[in-house]
């Protein structure tokens, strides 16, 4: 399929595909409770001749092609939303108190409208194409789930992608900014520390033990470790968000609760905060004759980007939208135009598997009116992006399999 057909094909199908969106976005579920959405994604894969297969407890995957012989990529999209009550200004603005406002529905509704223009071209497609529709992105457990349900076999895919939309930023809607080979969006780990302490009552501590004051040395003591413990070259974050202990202003409580995240692009320094984050906590709750338990829950590791699908994925995309409209990384810090956010993103299960490219499309323009940025709850995306990021996967997928037989 040439360049010039598949946009053209792209811009035909846009108001299914815009449909589809504003459909997903009126009525977002969250986590692992997409019922909705999953039949949404079951029938429209159906009505284009496409069969859906489960995978994991909420996820679909479909294969494309397979007329020829050749290799397998994978197109992931992910389609849950946030518990965010939705304060845009769009019509078709969600009412339930959840909201898409990372854009999922965008991304759902883009690999569809791809699913639908690499089935016309079935019969031209060099080996299969895989499509990966994941739940619960947002608390980095979907993509793990669904490579734990066979997502990575019957066929194994030899290569992988992923889109993510961008609103607030300025560049012109429907410009593809492709990931730098190595690390492009950190890991991430959520943990919680309690701290166990002796209830009394306020007027006699004597007989108690603090855990709050204890638990109040320990979040000051994890901030030195960023200050004196991290060189300047290791990013990384470490949050206490939440500190909740107690009932009664006169009372000494029996515990106190700490919970937080950090956020690393080295998988070495990632393990060193988690041993350092257990060992103060730890040994601050002793010397305040308290005890606490460190537990790490979900997260995920860093999205490591392949050196050859970076440049591949560039050549591409180049051939398909022009030199005007899609950049690499390195690029983009060269213009001071680079995003500085550091949001993890659970498709870094995949890219340890299986090599794999991880793209940025604008999707809206603050002078345009598109200020806000992911997960607030007045975020809009620009839906020109649509029919754009639907050619781009299915382009870049098609594109790398000729080119790999």
């Amino acid at each position: 399929m040439t360049p010039e057909i598949l946009l053209k094909e792209a811009e035909r199908i846009n108001d299914d595909i815009l449909d589809i969106r504003r459909k997903l976005h009126k009525n977002p579920e969250t986590g692992f409770d997409l019922k909705n959405t999953v039949d949404l994604v079951r029938n429209e894969l159906k009505s284009m001749g496409i069969t859906p297969v489960d995978c994991g407890r909420a996820g679909i995957t479909a294969v494309i092609g397979g007329k020829k012989p050749g290799k397998v990529f994978l197109l992931r999209a992910d389609m849950d939303a946030l518990p965010i009550k939705e304060e845009s200004e769009v019509e078709f603005r969600s009412e339930n108190g959840k909201m898409h406002a990372c854009g999922h529905d965008m991304h759902t509704a883009m690999l569809l409208g791809a699913a639908r223009l690499l089935k016309a071209h079935e019969e031209e497609i060099e080996g299969s194409i895989k499509l990966m529709f994941q739940p619960a992105e947002e608390i980095f457990e979907g993509s793990s789930d669904m490579i734990n349900g066979g997502l990575l076999e019957n066929p194994k895919p030899d290569g992988a992608l992923m889109i993510h939309v961008m609103a607030g930023i300025p560049f012109k809607t429907g410009t593809v900014i492709v990931s730098a080979p190595g690390v492009s969006a950190p890991a991430a780990d959520y943990f919680e520390i309690r701290v166990k302490g002796v209830g009394s009552h306020g007027s006699m501590p004597n007989l108690g033990i603090d855990p709050l004051s204890a638990a109040a040395h320990i979040l000051i003591a994890l901030q030195e470790i960023s200050a004196r413990e991290l060189a300047l070259a290791d990013k990384a974050v470490l949050t206490v968000g939440t500190l909740h202990s107690g009932t009664a202003a006169n009372a000494i409580p029996d515990t106190a609760v700490m919970g937080g995240s950090i956020r690393t692009f080295d998988e070495e320094i990632r393990s060193f905060l988690k041993e350092r984050i257990t060992d103060i906590s730890q040994s601050v709750a002793k010397a305040f004759r308290a005890e606490a338990d460190v537990v790490f829950g979900s997260g995920c590791p860093t999205l490591v980007n392949d050196a050859a699908l970076s440049g591949d994925a560039l050549k591409y995309l180049k051939e398909l939208l022009g030199g005007e409209r899609v950049f690499s990384a390195e690029q983009m810090k060269s213009t001071g135009k680079s995003s500085k956010t550091a949001g993890s993103e659970d498709f870094a299960y995949v890219s340890h598997k299986v090599p794999s490219i991880m793209l940025a499309l604008a999707a809206g323009q603050p002078e345009k009116g598109y200020k806000y940025p992911q997960h607030h709850p007045k975020v809009r995306f620009d839906e020109e992006a649509l029919a754009v990021g639907s050619a781009v996967y299915a382009y870049t997928a098609s594109r790398w399999l000729e080119e790999n037989k």
